[in-house]
């Protein structure tokens, strides 16, 4: 209370003392004089000022008192005292310095000294501080006597204040604080051995030393500024000039010389205290500095590294130590005080670990104490993952376990980063790394890439470098240069392979041709690296910031296409876990994302050597269904070697990690998951592309599994059909794909079992013992397919016909020969190459031949396998198939229910799928089995199309298009050739069928289809696949348009094979090329492709009646009643009107309907009329001459008028010549031309009742006429048909002439018997080579012309170009015509005898086969349908391809028909062929008859002139 008052009134008094009212001023004196009771005097002379002093009375004068004050003070703070400096004396010191300094390793001890260190201070009288600053001195000079010193300081502080020796150190150290000043290390020892020992507070000694912690904090900060400012640097593009380069060099210049700062004593102080051990005080420095500060200095790190060498040495030694290895033992500190050693993990816990966090990155300084630290964990991870622990013990090392994934994030992987390009730490670390499971292995990854860099200044800086290195590299990285630029990043990626895969990564996801030769420098990686690469592959792949889809949402980004083809390629080349990529794949399907199913096709498709794609050639596919040798020889586009390894590797990863099954079910599932949950919102070709993505590599992978793993893998990891189904909701397609190698593998061990069990060799006992295996396998499949589908389902076709159809395969139905064959061919070629090689080395050679021919003998082996088993499995399809299709309701209902549970699921599930419908759908046909209708099962398969095209994605419209394919190919097989229809269509209940035709009603009688109608139910078929083929082309939609072009390319090699529906065809296509050339660029590149290929195709279709014959419509019909030959019978007219619509149908866009239904239906019946005859009718028409001379009679008034008028219109020789060469290339004008004149010629050509009759008369003379001719047109066809095919363009184009010729004459023709149809059958092998000619020619040449028309072409060629366009010249006189012919007969039979002798065996041949001829009928259909009109009868049925007939034939020939007639010669010629029309028609012969012949004329020079031909031909004839 006096005090407060004393101040009250030192303020009162300096206010008062300013105010000029003296009232107030005598107020406070009388106050403070009152207030003195209270307040002591002295107290108020401290207080007051002397003025006031005085005025109160307690001081006389106030300048005396000032005075007084002032000399105090002077005395006080200024005066020197004079302290003992007289009294001490120097000899003192000098004896106290002889007493430290003496040798102390005798009996002395700090006591003895103490004493006589107090007895010289009292003697010489020293000052005690004074005195112990020299101990301080002489201890700093004699370090090693640790034990002397410290107990004599501390003895000799009892004498002295506490804060001295504080205050004395500090003054020591602030001696060297000047910037120039070095602080002895000597000195930073004493100071730490005093604060170990606790003589010193270590709170008190800090505030002395410098820098201030500030100041420490502020240089930290400015460290981090400047790393960042290096990383910008380096990661800018500068593009400077020179000088602003040059004054960046003078400021580095200048930065340089900048004084470095004082040093840092609290830093020289830490590192003495590690130095003695003296961890406690250490960790209180280093925790008052930022963290790593005090680290990053190197003395330090390097001191705490030493302690930690120190610290776990015993347990080092005990569990660390390689086998082998030595090591140099580290002896512990003599300090007591230090941390004490670990001799357990538990204990390392407790010390070691602390100090290893302190360190941080900064642990790269000392690598053999990185590689301690490691092997340390090494073991303790052994320990931890041995099971035997009691609970408690398992709390503890879960606790370590946790504590050493954070040292590895801490410490080991940033230290790691800032070693220099240390191999042997990298794989080091990865022998404990390999002992984590790859989810934490991932995570320290994670934690290194992304954070850890960030952490700490200089680790900032290596980032930046880095990345401007890998820059630098991959700048340069070629396929030239992979070594040395692969040394670089393997150099690079030791220390940092996070931030360096980032980058190579991302160039990679930029530019995809950086691939190959990036995956090849990776060689020279470790272990870790590539543990360190499958991580970053997995981040890069689930980057969310980037999206998956191009802009145009309809395609899969390039980026993860490219990532994905790099997986494939590096997982296989390399080492890698794959566990972390599968589960990435695997969590991404369960989110229902799709997308990265591209990975995983891609890494099996390397990794396994399985391939899926669509574009397989049928080679390929066949190579497909044999054994696995000949899949991997023929099977594949890249001929993937040594896959075993890889594929070992992925199959122990998918098994490791229980992913198969797994995955397997996930694919099938998102099947339907991306239309009905990711599609949403997506584009439709992006869905339609996913779910092809998802398929094909369910297909793959299923394939890689069943050809991988072994049967006990396999069987114990796939669950039963019906749970697959019913439990895990796979689609059945799919269970039974996964199912399918089960059956297999059970099948052939039960089977195997049974061999063993009874040796019987006999192929019977084989085959039994195989059925009994596949009962007992299949027996409980059976049962379990029934829950799969309605009771109603099993009322039309058995469980077992399901589950068999289901459960075997294309290896299972057919040996692939040919690829066999093919594949041993390849590698006796290699062989022989082998030996041909002269550089090749011996040793190699060897090698390689024994490679070779192990080959060989393996697929040989393969191959025999394969048919034995084949042949077993036949045997048991042959029992089962009576139980198969029990049809309780309808054969057609069966037959549904058989398409659509069985054939449309699995045709398109894979390309050997589809070719496995198809085929299984003709066994099921050879195998006779009861309620199969195998004519409705292809009905229904060609005749709508639309929706199950509509409904396929891109790659199941390809299966689809193989499917329909291989139907197509077996239709085609069997409507090429009477006899291989009659042979396996013929009596087969397949082909039962009632046909009715118009004309009756007749009953129910079951019947089999017969050759000529099943020809007609094609043509019906091939129609049925154009209308939905146009319909789909015109819908507009992409999908439609998109999936129909890709089932007609594949479809191509049979269909289109009739010329209207290819040019019905050619012309939507075309037209889809113009409109979608700029909308749909992906449409029109199809649509492109199919139109060039249809255009090669063009010159192999055939027109419609060549294709199957066609009956006159149903007005002109008569019932048939004559079948003479094979090809004889007419077809119901029911039918025939059909194939008549069917034109109309696919020709409406250039002709109105109407105008059609006329003129097309007359053509027609012509062309039925005509095919008939071959057969029937045989060419000798001079018996017939008086029939032909009535016809002619009636026939002349009509065509001379015509003659007439053609006369006069004149014609240049040599553009007919150029006609006649290419009448393919005709204009389209002129044709239109000739179809108009063919019209009115029809049009005047008059109509008599009385040709009936004449039909009649003629079919009776043809009939006995037939028997002479037959033999004789048999062999000057032989002799014809070859030398036609010698015949070169030129002698055609010179036909050609003739052929006008000899319709300008009116068409009078005389007959040639020796152009008439050979009905023998060829010989497969020239079968071929004619069918191309034969359909050249039928586009060309006149198809029946004899080889003395070419012969003697030259002699005419100014009289045909005028022929042909006058075409009523008179005829040539008869001598004249007689020496033109023999001339002929002389060419050649010179010609002919050359070949005779080989001729004879075919003729023969053909006599005895005659009856076989049809087969060749739709071939040459076109020759005969010209040759109708242009011709003479017999001329015009030659379907022989023989281009000369037997001379001597020609020449009676002659001579009949000069005796018969002179005069009326045309008419004969005319009249012959009418009958003989008439006649093979089998009396279906109407009145217009003349009109159609010349309408016929007419129509035939429109398409194409051929025309010509047949004038020229006819003429020569006469």
């Amino acid at each position: 209370m006096p005090s407060i008052l004393a101040d009250v009134f030192c303020i009162l008094d300096i206010e008062t003392s300013c105010l000029e009212e003296k009232n107030k001023r005598d107020h406070f004196t009388q106050l403070v004089l009152a207030c003195l009771y209270l307040v002591s005097d002295t107290v108020l002379k401290e207080r007051l000022d002397p003025e006031t002093l005085e005025s109160l009375g307690l001081i006389k004068q106030s300048q005396q008192f000032n005075q007084k004050s002032v000399k105090i003070k002077t005395k006080l703070f200024y005066k020197q005292q004079k302290f003992n400096l007289l009294r001490e004396e120097n000899e003192g010191y000098a004896k106290l310095i002889a007493e430290l300094g003496q040798d102390l390793s005798g009996n002395i001890t700090s006591d003895l000294i103490l004493e006589n260190i107090k007895s010289l201070i009292g003697c010489f009288n020293l000052d005690p501080n004074r005195v112990l600053d020299i101990i301080l001195e002489v201890y700093e000079c004699r370090p090693e006597y640790d034990d002397f010193f410290v107990p004599l300081i501390e003895s000799y502080m009892y004498m002295c204040e506490p804060q001295t020796l504080c205050h004395i150190l500090g003054f020591k150290f602030k001696f060297y604080q000047d910037p120039s000043g070095e602080t002895p290390s000597s000195l930073y020892r004493v100071a730490a051995v005093l604060l170990q020992h606790n003589l010193i507070d270590l709170e008190d000694l800090y505030v002395h030393l410098l820098p201030g912690d500030n100041t420490i904090i502020e240089e930290h900060k400015r460290e981090i500024v400047e790393a960042k400012q290096i990383v910008r640097k380096l990661t800018m593009v500068v593009l400077s000039s020179e000088k602003t380069e040059e004054k960046e060099k003078e400021k580095e210049k200048e930065e340089e010389k900048t004084e470095k700062p004082p040093d840092n004593q609290k830093l020289g102080l830490l590192e003495a205290l590690l130095k003695i051990g003296d961890w406690h005080h250490s960790q209180s420095i280093m925790d008052q500095m930022p963290p790593f500060y005090a680290t990053s200095h190197k003395p330090i790190a390097i001191a705490l590294c030493q302690l930690v060498h120190v610290t776990v040495e015993p347990l080092y030694r005990r569990v660390g130590v390689p086998k082998g290895a030595k090591g140099s033992p580290i002896s512990s500190l003599p300090n007591k005080r230090a941390p004490k050693q670990a001799e357990s993990f538990e204990e390392l816990r407790k010390e070691v670990f602390n100090m290893l966090c302190y360190l941080g990155p900064h642990l790269s300084h000392d690598p053999i104490l990185f590689a301690k630290v490691v092997r340390l964990g090494k073991a303790f991870m052994k320990e931890f993952q041995s099971d035997g622990s009691k609970q408690e013990d398992k709390e503890k090392m879960e606790t370590l376990f946790s504590c050493l994934l954070s040292i590895t994030d801490q410490v080991l992987l940033p230290s790691l980063s800032l070693m220099d390009c240390n191999a042997c730490m990298s794989e080091e670390l990865w022998g404990m790394f390999k002992t984590f499971p790859y989810q934490y292995r991932y995570r320290l990854y994670g934690q290194w890439k992304n954070e850890t860099y960030n952490s700490h200044p200089l680790l900032v800086k290596v980032k930046a470098q880095t990345i401007d290195r890998a820059k630098y590299i991959m700048k340069r990285l070629t396929k030239e240069n992979v070594k040395p630029s692969g040394r670089q990043i393997g150099k690079l990626s030791h220390s940092n392979p996070t931030i360096l895969f980032d980058y190579i990564l991302s160039q990679i996801q930029k530019y995809d041709n950086l691939i190959t030769p990036v995956v090849d420098s990776l060689k020279y990686l470790t272990s870790l690296n590539y543990d360190v690469l499958a991580y970053c592959i997995i981040e890069a792949l689930a980057n969310p910031e980037k999206e998956r889809m191009k802009h145009d949402d309809t395609t899969i980004s390039s980026w993860l296409q490219s990532l994905a083809s790099f997986c494939g390629a590096v997982f296989r080349k390399y080492p890698i876990e794959l566990a972390g990529l599968l589960q990435y794949v695997a969590n991404q399907l369960k989110a229902g994302k799709s997308f990265d199913l591209l990975i995983l096709k891609e890494v099996v498709q390397k990794m396994a050597g399985i391939e899926i794609t669509e574009e397989m050639t049928m080679e390929q596919l066949e190579a497909m269904t044999g054994g696995e040798q000949l899949k991997a020889e023929g099977g594949y586009f890249g001929q993937i070697r040594n896959t075993k390894k890889s594929s070992q590797r992925l199959k122990d990863a998918l098994l490791d990690h229980d992913l198969a099954l797994p995955l397997c079910l996930l694919m099938a599932q998102q099947r339907n998951g991306v239309i009905f949950q990711e599609g949403g919102e997506k584009h439709l070709k992006l869905v339609g592309k996913l779910y092809d993505q998802c398929h094909d590599t369910l297909v793959q992978f299923g394939g890689f599994l069943a050809s991988n793993l072994s049967t006990e893998d396999y069987i114990k990891r796939v669950p039963s059909i019906d749970v697959l189904c019913n439990e895990f909701h796979t689609p059945h397609d799919a269970a039974f794909f996964l199912s399918r190698p089960m059956y297999a593998h059970h099948i052939s061990s039960k089977y195997d079992e049974l061999k063993k069990a009874e040796k019987g060799n006999k192929q019977q006992h084989k085959v039994h013992k195989y059925i009994t295996s596949c009962e007992l396998v299949m027996a409980p499949v059976h049962e379990a397919v029934i829950s799969l589908h309605l009771p109603k389902v099993w009322d039309d076709i058995s469980p077992q016909f399901y589950a068999t159809f289901w459960s075997l395969t294309m290896y299972d139905l057919a040996v692939p020969h040919s690829s066999y064959d093919r594949e041993v061919n390849k590698l006796k070629v290699q062989m022989k190459a082998i030996d041909d090689n002269q550089e090749m080395p011996p040793n190699k050679k060897k090698k390689e031949k024994e490679r070779c021919t192990a080959l060989q003998d393996k697929l040989l082996e393969e191959e025999k396998k394969q048919l034995e088993h084949v042949q077993r499995v036949l045997q048991r399809l042959k029992l089962e198939k009576d139980n198969w299709l029990l049809a309780k309701s309808t054969k057609n209902e069966t037959i549904t229910k058989f398409l659509q549970l069985c054939i449309f699921p699995r045709c398109i599930f894979s390309a050997i799928d589809a070719v496995y419908c198809a085929h299984f759908v003709e066994l099921v046909h050879q195998q006779k089995t009861p309620n199969f209708s195998t004519l409705l099962c292809y009905d229904r398969v060609f005749s709508d199309i639309i929706y199950t095209v509509a409904s396929c994605t891109e790659n199941e419209a390809s299966r689809y298009g193989r499917f329909l394919c291989c139907m197509l190919e077996t239709v085609t097989r069997w409507h090429s050739d009477r006899v291989i229809y009659e042979k396996e269509c013929g009596n087969y209940p397949g082909f039962l069928t009632i046909l009715r035709a118009t004309g009756f009603d007749g009953g129910n009688k079951a019947d089999q289809l017969d050759y000529e109608n099943f020809r007609h139910v094609v043509h019906k078929w091939h129609y049925k696949l154009t209308k939905a083929s146009v319909h789909c082309l015109e819908t507009g939609e992409y999908t439609h348009i998109r999936n129909i072009l890709i089932v007609l390319t594949k479809i191509l090699p049979w269909y289109p094979k009739v010329l209207n529906l290819g040019q019905a065809l050619e012309r939507r296509v075309h037209k889809i090329c113009q409109e979608e050339k700029e909308k749909r660029p992906d449409l029109y590149a199809l649509a492109m492709g199919y139109s060039g290929q249809l255009k090669s195709r063009k010159p192999f279709m055939i027109p419609e009646n060549e294709f199957h014959h066609k009956d006159p419509p149903a007005r002109n019909a008569v019932p048939a009643t004559v079948q003479n030959g094979p090809g004889g019978a007419g077809m119901p007219t029911s039918l025939t009107i059909n194939t008549v619509r069917l034109e109309e149908g696919t020709t409406e866009e250039t002709d109105k309907l109407k105008e059609k239904s006329q003129g097309v239906v007359k053509v027609i019946n012509k062309t039925v009329n005509a095919t008939p005859k071959v057969t029937t009718s045989n060419g000798n028409s001079a018996s017939n001459s008086k029939i032909i001379k009535e016809k002619d009679d009636k026939e002349k008034s009509g065509k001379e008028k015509d003659k007439e008028k053609k006369d006069k219109t004149p014609a240049a020789t040599p553009e007919m010549k150029a006609l006649g060469k290419d009448g393919k290339d005709k204009p389209k004008e002129e044709r239109a031309n000739k179809d108009e004149k063919a019209r009115e010629i029809k049009e005047k050509t008059p109509k008599s009742d009385k040709d009936k009759e004449k039909v009649k008369k003629e079919e009776k003379a043809s009939k006995e006429e037939k028997s002479k001719t037959v033999v004789t047109i048999i062999e000057s066809k032989s002799t014809a048909e070859k030398e036609r095919e010698k015949e070169p363009s030129r002698e055609r184009d010179l036909a050609k002439e003739m052929k006008s010729k000899e319709n300008a004459k009116g068409g009078e023709k005389v007959p040639v018997a020796g152009s008439l149809k050979s009905p023998v059958p060829r010989s497969e092998t020239s079968e071929s080579e004619r069918e191309q000619k034969r359909r050249k020619v039928d586009t060309h040449s006149s198809p029946s012309h004899s080889s003395t028309v070419k012969d003697n072409l030259n002699e005419l060629k100014d009289s045909s170009a005028k022929h042909y366009v006058n075409h009523t010249t008179p005829t040539l006189s008869k001598s004249k015509e007689r020496e033109v012919e023999k001339k002929d007969l002389d060419k050649s039979r010179e010609r002919s005898r050359e070949r005779e002798k080989k001729d004879e065996k075919d003729r023969k041949d053909r006599k005895r086969d005659h009856s076989n001829s049809d087969r060749e009928v739709p071939q040459d259909s076109t020759k005969r349908r010209k040759e109708e009109n242009g011709t003479t009868g017999s001329s015009k049925h030659s379907k022989s391809e023989s281009p000369s007939d037997s001379p001597r034939l020609n020449e009676k020939e002659k001579d009949k028909n000069k005796s018969k007639s002179s005069g009326k010669e045309k008419g004969d010629s005319i009249k012959a062929e009418k009958m003989e029309k008439s006649s093979s028609g089998s009396k279906k012969e109407s009145r217009h008859d003349k009109e159609k012949a010349e309408k016929k004329e007419k129509r035939d020079s429109t398409g194409g002139k051929e025309e010509k031909k047949h004038h020229k031909s006819s003429d020569k004839h006469r």
